[in-house]
């Protein structure tokens, strides 16, 4: 999909000149999630890697959790009434015996580029919903050094956020800080289930040996989703909210805040990042 950006014109306004030019902003558009033929959720995203951010939002709701489970994802041609195809639709068919959500007892979920699932699962739910639960086998163990120079490498891989300034992104590292993949969009949450939908399409579900690094808050939906792909460690430059700190307690997520530089803040999980000297009390 080539929609990513769109050009628009403005004025200009700087130490009081003033002028008009083309500016470049991220798109945002509404993606339709069909499953089975039937509706189930609509999410505003940055257009690409659509079947990615479908597959994904299917293992964070705990539909899905291998590629074996999807026996297609396509783009429901004729989308609209006068069969223009939006590219806006794409429709999950699950693969013979795979379980269906009674989708007609569910409440359908419109999820914004800011918030997402706000309050929709319990701690509860998602720690036995999941199909991979949070692991250390091997352990994941890293240090603060290391988790200080991932923003910076984050950032140099963000090609669009150059032209636009207006995208999150995602990205997973190895335990060595090697940057395995990443996704932008303008939802956060959407980045995230693009990374997951990705490997799940790739066969490397559970993502047990990966830290997952945001470039904004840490909310509980974001820790749900790396719960439910059996990530170990959560990062974001930005606060985490009390429930995303509950849940990684519940469930053994490491979750890092607020790093920035060399500072950070371990909400949960410590024993994955590697202290040295005994820590002091403040």
């Amino acid at each position: 999909m080539g929609r990513v950006t769109e050009r628009r014109r403005i004025i200009r306004i700087r130490d009081g000149a003033v002028t008009t030019r083309p500016d470049t902003l991220v798109a945002e558009e509404p993606l339709e999630i069909r499953l089975n033929g039937k509706p189930l959720a609509i999410t505003m995203r940055t257009p690409g890697d659509d079947f990615a951010l479908a597959a994904g939002f299917l293992v964070s709701e705990g539909v899905i959790g291998e590629g074996s489970e999807v026996q297609s994802i396509v783009y429901c041609a004729g989308a609209t009434a006068d069969g223009v195809n939006t590219y806006n639709v794409v429709d999950v068919k699950l693969a013979p015996g795979v379980p269906v959500p009674d989708i007609a007892l569910e409440r359908n979920v419109y999820t914004t580029s800011s918030c997402g699932l706000c309050g929709k699962a319990s701690l509860d739910a998602v720690r036995t919903t999941t199909r991979h639960p949070v692991s250390d086998t091997p352990p994941v163990r890293v240090t603060p050094e290391l988790l200080s120079a991932l923003p910076d490498r984050l950032r140099e891989a963000q090609r669009v956020f150059d032209r636009t300034g207006g995208l999150h992104a995602a990205a997973l590292f190895s335990p060595e800080g090697e940057l395995l993949d990443i996704r932008e969009d303008v939802g956060r949450h959407n980045a995230v289930d693009k990374l997951v939908g990705r490997a799940l399409t790739d066969g490397r579900l559970p993502l047990s040996r990966a830290i997952l690094l945001v470039s904004g808050r840490a909310s509980f939906e974001l820790a749900q989703k790396a719960v439910m792909a059996g990530i170990p460690m959560l990062v974001a430059v930005s606060a985490p909210s009390s429930l995303a700190v509950d849940l990684a307690a519940e469930t053994g997520l490491t979750l890092v805040g607020f790093l920035r530089g060399k500072s950070m803040n371990v909400y949960a999980g410590d024993h994955r990042i590697a202290l040295g000297a005994a820590v002091g009390q403040g």
